[in-house]
């Protein structure tokens, strides 16, 4: 399967987890610092078909920085309730635009992350399938906004249930999805992780 069709798949598992949600659980905080449920929602679909005039807009908003550029997006969608933020989702499972970028794989990491950012609080586990754990691990260390780079570098990554390793200098092991969380920043995650290199991954991210 491409990245875009795994996207696709990943964001089809998403819609089923909050379908089944409370209306409660829609303000639950996520491991996006500051966003509920609903805000990290609004945020993945808020890139979908944005392109040419639209997202240069959305970029001046937001300054050309990332961070105040989502935030934008996510305003922009704040008065939409479950209901109309689970038909976006299902109108817009197929990535277009800005997250086809690199093969889809954009669409993949952002869609796997953010699943697990809304995950983890809601204490509502899974087994990611490897085929798309793998590709989103490989990416990630590279991928701009999510800062693996900086965070990983002079480390050695070994999920240990993939079979997966990358880079060089003190090993980190540990589940690949666990892996994937820390090193994209999430906090709560490295204590998931061992090896003589957890302490700097962790004092990166903290710092």
């Amino acid at each position: 399967m491409t990245c875009s069709a795994l996207a696709r798949a990943e964001r089809a598992d998403l819609l089923a987890l909050l379908e089944g949600l409370a209306p409660q659980q829609w303000d639950t905080p996520t491991l996006c610092a500051g966003w509920l449920v609903r805000d990290v929602v609004a945020h993945m679909i808020s890139y979908e078909g944005l392109r040419g005039r639209a997202l240069v807009r959305r970029l001046t908003r937001g300054r050309f920085r990332l961070r105040r550029t989502n935030a934008v997006g996510v305003a922009e969608m704040r008065d939409a309730g479950p209901d109309e933020l689970l038909t976006l989702l299902e109108q817009r499972l197929e990535p277009t635009g800005l997250t086809t970028g690199f093969g889809g794989r954009i669409a993949l990491l952002d869609a796997l992350i953010h699943q697990q950012d809304i995950r983890r609080p809601l204490g509502a586990p899974r087994t990611i399938p490897p085929e798309r754990l793998l590709p989103a691990l490989s990416f990630a260390r590279f991928a701009p906004p999510v800062g693996a780079f900086w965070r990983a570098r002079g480390l050695r990554l070994v999920a240990t249930d993939l079979g997966w390793s990358a880079g060089r200098g003190p090993e980190v092991r540990g589940p690949g999805e666990s892996l994937l969380m820390a090193i994209s920043g999430r906090r709560g995650v490295v204590g998931e992780l061992t090896g003589p290199g957890r302490p700097t991954l962790a004092a990166r991210i903290q710092g």
